[in-house]
């Protein structure tokens, strides 16, 4: 499945959420993709043309971590304005020398059988957070327009693809 969110208030008007999800996928992952607008001003035309974006990745799983990757201009004192990609990236395993890392349900078990509920959230979180959904079924069914059926180890149906590229933009591709 695959949906557009636009949140309506002042600070994230304008700014497009695509969210993905699915069972049978090619791999298990879960990572939230940031893409920095292109600024409007661009001081390096000539070599900026088919670079991608600078974005930041947070991975939840697997090999939890953060990475940025960002266009820097090449360091040198000659008047081109060459571009490259660079990437800072913390990955949790390595930084902290761990062979193994909890999954999310090892973690939640153990905070269960600690008392500690903080990787929970409130009734009222719950029900508001159904309510979303629930719009998003109503909306399905008066529109005649249930989830796309996809194969087993694909990212999903066709249709989540042509929803973002009409939008000029791609899925961010799990590394």
């Amino acid at each position: 499945m695959a949906i557009r969110v636009d949140i309506d208030n002042w600070r994230w008007a304008g700014v497009p959420f695509y969210l993905r999800t699915g069972k049978r996928l090619p791999t298990k992952c879960s990572e939230v993709v940031v893409y920095f607008k292109t600024p409007e001003l661009n001081l390096f035309k000539e070599s900026w043309q088919d670079l991608p974006q600078n974005k930041l990745t947070i991975r939840l799983q697997p090999d939890e971590g953060v990475d940025i990757q960002v266009l820097n201009k090449v360091p040198g004192l000659d008047h081109k304005h060459n571009l490259q990609i660079t990437k800072l990236d913390l990955s949790y395993s390595e930084t902290f020398n761990q062979t193994h890392l909890a999954d999310a349900y090892e973690r939640l078990l153990l905070e269960t059988m600690r008392g500690i509920q903080a990787l929970f959230v409130r009734r009222d979180e719950v029900e508001e957070a159904w309510k979303w959904v629930d719009s998003i079924t109503e909306a399905w069914a008066m529109d005649n327009d249930a989830p796309k059926p996809y194969q087993a180890g694909t990212w999903g149906p066709v249709a989540s693809v042509a929803m973002i590229t009409r939008d000029g933009r791609s899925w961010n591709e799990f590394e």
